[in-house]
């Protein structure tokens, strides 16, 4: 025998009567990986009862497809519930993100606003620092400065994001206090977004730390992309107030 597998047509009896049962039995035990190697092939066998009396040496194939379908039913189960809990983690960020939304959209002044993102986010968004920083306005730029407010170095927002980026994510963001103050010490990973200049603000950025690897590369933004607009929005919203 070759050592491969034949084109037989199952429900050809003439092409599968041409292959003698002596020599599939041969076939297999000059073989003795071929089930290893083609596992499928077990779900067309019709497998002997496992109390048959046909002598010892008997291989429990039947054992086998059992514990290969437990195998898939495990994986299939591990999958399901790898889906749960990814959309309840969707909706928990999700929920976190409105709440946080509408807190500060009840802030009537800049400062209340500033407050809101570095008092009330952390707690709204299960994050352990929140802050907004802008980097020095020019001539055509309201001044930001706050208590609650970080300022920032030239350049700052454009080195940290990307020219061509709105948001990073940092899996492990290193920080000499630039960007999260005295709580640099305590962040390990950062999600940090852009708030873009117009007319009444310079440029700046709004940035959440924790100390764990919350933040990954490759993780959905859309949502605190929508955050970071919103802080956009209000700071225009009340620059433009005070001019």
């Amino acid at each position: 025998m070759s050592g491969e597998l034949s084109d037989v047509r199952v429900d050809d009896d003439d092409a599968a009567l041409a292959i003698a049962p002596d020599d599939v039995a041969v076939f297999l035990m000059q073989n003795p990986t071929f089930f290893n190697e083609h596992p499928d092939v077990l779900d067309c066998v019709e497998l002997p009862d496992r109390f048959s009396a046909t002598g010892a040496g008997v291989v429990d194939f039947q054992r086998y497809q059992l514990d290969r379908r437990d195998s898939e039913i495990d994986e299939l189960r591990t999958c399901a519930q790898d889906v749960i809990e990814t959309s309840r983690s969707n909706m928990s960020v999700q929920t976190r993100t409105h709440a946080a939304v509408l807190a500060m959209l009840h802030a009537s002044t800049l400062p209340q606003l500033y407050r809101i993102v570095c008092d009330d986010l952390p707690i709204l968004l299960d994050v352990d620092v929140a802050v907004v920083g802008f980097e020095p306005a020019d001539d055509h730029n309201i001044s930001t400065l706050s208590e609650h407010l970080r300022a920032l170095p030239v350049g700052t927002v454009d080195s940290i994001i990307g020219q061509d980026q709105d948001v990073q994510l940092y899996r492990e963001f290193w920080d000499d206090g630039t960007v999260f103050g005295s709580a640099a010490g305590l962040v390990k990973s950062a999600a940090i977004s852009r708030i873009k200049p117009v007319v009444t603000m310079p440029t700046g950025l709004i940035a959440l730390g924790t100390r764990d690897e919350t933040f990954r590369p490759g993780q959905g933004t859309e949502l605190f992309s929508f955050l970071a607009r919103v802080i956009e929005a209000c700071v225009m919203k009340f620059s433009t107030q005070g001019r």
